[in-house]
């Protein structure tokens, strides 16, 4: 299961790291209420199927033994045992992992950074989820927290950002980044947007990151300068990324990652033009996910699968 910010998804995964079912259902507040919402999930998929572990991507601190939640910006848990609760309601073993360490995981093993030797994972989503892969092995740092890199801060006394911070890396570079850049256009440019300004229609709220996406495959001069923006951050971040951990491979997962045609060449290209050394260093290759939205889900499922092999 990928537990996000948006929505829950659940899928039954086979051990080639096919996904042959799913379901998906709004992130609800409250921890009980999101635990109600992976039981139902996980009951609706075992009528259907054999599960016999369930493993959950989550987009929070997650303790070093995988089975408590310590922090989830976008979540309601907080220094939550999830994965014991979770096992006692279910019946079944459950762990837990970062949600951007399971899509790393999963595209090392089946995708994008398949065999490479330092990998990074930069996930698009509601916020920014990253991974450092080496050799293979997830480094967690000496908590289980590493690497954070969402909540780097990229613009001193900028954007508020749901982890207390201002200025967070997420807050330019993500799909809430996205329909934010673009309101604040809209207000800054009245008159300049066609299709967004149908799509809001007065209600900021309702621009989101993929009807901005789909306005700027339209045309609207907004949210094509909104996506400018967003290439922008995402360069600007990969760079400081690069003189961090030097990786091999980027892979760009999450949901914004969809629409990454329209954005991730203007990102490699800010991103070679400012790295340190730029011109004298080997550059890392940028890869969309292979694994798609599923990346998440497979990379937890595939965790799961390994638990239960190793009792």
């Amino acid at each position: 299961m990928d537990v996000g910010g948006t929505s829950v998804r659940a899928g039954v995964v086979d051990p080639r790291g096919a996904v042959l079912d799913t379901t998906r259902a709004p992130t609800p507040s409250g921890g009980a209420p999101l635990e109600d919402a992976i039981a139902c999930a996980v009951e609706e998929l075992s009528a259907r199927h054999k599960i016999s572990a369930v493993g959950l991507a989550v987009a929070g601190f997650v303790t070093e033994d995988r089975m408590s939640v310590r922090f989830a910006p976008h979540l309601a848990w907080r220094d939550s045992p999830v994965a014991k609760a979770m096992r006692q309601r279910l019946g079944l073993p459950v762990v837990l992992e970062h949600d951007a360490n399971a899509a790393a995981l999963a595209e090392h093993r089946f995708g994008a950074a398949r065999g490479a030797k330092v990998a990074v994972m930069v996930a698009l989503g509601t916020g920014i989820g990253g991974a450092l892969l080496v050799d293979g092995e997830v480094f967690r740092g000496a908590y289980g927290v590493a690497p954070e890199l969402g909540h780097l801060r990229v613009v001193p006394n900028g954007r508020p950002c749901p982890c207390g911070k201002k200025g967070c890396w997420e807050r330019y570079c993500s799909g809430t980044a996205l329909s934010a850049t673009a309101v604040e256009l809209m207000a800054k440019h009245p008159g300049a947007s066609t299709v967004l300004a149908r799509e809001a229609a007065g209600d900021p709220q309702r621009v989101t990151g993929r009807k901005v996406s789909g306005a700027a495959r339209d045309g609207d001069p907004i949210a094509q300068r909104a996506l400018a923006e967003l290439a922008k951050w995402l360069g600007e971040g990969l760079a400081l990324v690069a003189d961090v951990y030097d990786p091999e491979v980027v892979v760009i997962g999450g949901g914004v990652s969809e629409s990454a045609p329209l954005f991730l060449d203007d990102a490699r290209e800010h991103y070679a033009a400012v790295v340190t050394g730029s011109g004298f260093r080997p550059l890392a290759r940028i890869r969309t996910a292979q694994l798609g939205d599923d990346a998440g889900i497979v990379g937890a499922a595939t965790l799961a699968r390994e638990m239960i092999t190793k009792r």
